[in-house]
């Protein structure tokens, strides 16, 4: 029973972590024979890779940036603003690209930012097929800011929605950046947790299934992943925070939140979004999100 529970854990792992083909994704469950239930049930789900569409309506360059160890190609959209106060790199989540999170780089733009979009390893235009749900994009984080201080010595501000937020948190405990100001939306207080929240949304036991494929996600792609914990990371953080959740979020958990806003020691403010889920918070409730982020990057000296 062991094995078998292990062995079905990796495979799910695996496929959690790694993205396929558009022709390769997993049929929707009312389309699933018996026997294809089974294989998904054994094998896991397959999930293709994120499209990137480029509908960013203000003018912009596609830029290319390169990891170092693995050499990958990391696809980004960078808009110059005539008149910018700052920068804003921009982050994405899991099993999306820097198509979702164009409405919050035109804000940034309205606001008179800069904005850098990246596409993380592995998802949208960028080089790869598995992603370490914010550990290794840590090295995405630390190339945005790297562009962005070459580019200009004004302020510089990095934001990030749940991965995205996970791997901003990453980039600090490794010591990779140095900005200005930092905005979280919605991150996760540690794998572990974003993996429970996974599980109970398919209605499964949290443990051990939670913690087997956080074992089996790390060991799959070269890492501890009970090491990376926002929570315990945002102790590193050095600049003023803002940190937002959505108060129905059933992915991450008011109480993540306050562990990583009680570790931050420096300057930081909490908005929580009553209406809001997982989801972007800027479209939720765009007036409070645009007076919020607004109000904080106004407080930010350089």
């Amino acid at each position: 029973v062991f094995i078998l529970v292990n062995t079905v854990a990796a495979f799910h792992a695996w496929k959690l972590t790694h993205f396929y083909g558009e022709g390769e994704r997993t049929k929707s469950p009312d389309k699933l024979s018996s026997t294809e239930k089974i294989s998904a049930m054994v094998f896991g789900v397959k999930v293709p890779k994120s499209k990137t569409e480029d509908s960013l309506t203000i003018k912009h360059e596609v830029v290319n940036l390169f990891t170092q160890k693995e050499a990958l190609s990391i696809e980004a959209w960078y808009a110059k603003h005539r008149k910018e106060k700052g920068s804003v790199a921009l982050f994405h989540g899991h099993i999306a690209s820097k198509s979702a999170i164009i409405s919050e780089a035109e804000a940034f733009y309205k606001m008179g930012y800069s904005v850098l979009l990246i596409d993380f390893r592995g998802h949208g235009n960028s080089d790869g097929n598995y992603t370490t749900i914010g550990y290794k994009e840590a090295e995405e984080v630390k190339l945005a800011y790297e562009f962005l201080r070459k580019k200009s010595n004004k302020k510089i501000i990095l934001w990030g929605i749940s991965m995205g937020a996970a791997a901003i948190t990453s980039a600090f405990n490794k010591d990779f950046v140095k900005p200005d100001g930092v905005i979280l939306e919605l991150p996760y207080g540690s794998l572990l947790d974003a993996v429970k929240g996974r599980v109970k949304m398919m209605d499964l036991p949290p443990q051990p299934l939670s913690s087997l494929l956080t074992f089996w996600g790390g060991a799959e792609n070269g890492y501890w992943a009970f090491d990376l914990k926002p929570k315990t990371y945002a102790k590193k953080i050095h600049c003023p925070v803002l940190i937002q959740a959505g108060a129905l979020d059933n992915r991450v958990s008011l109480q993540e939140i306050d562990a990583i806003f009680n570790n931050i020691s420096t300057d930081k403010q909490k908005v929580v979004y009553d209406s809001a889920g997982h989801q972007s918070l800027l479209l939720n409730n765009p007036a409070k999100w645009e007076e919020n982020v607004s109000g904080f990057l106004k407080s930010i000296k350089h």
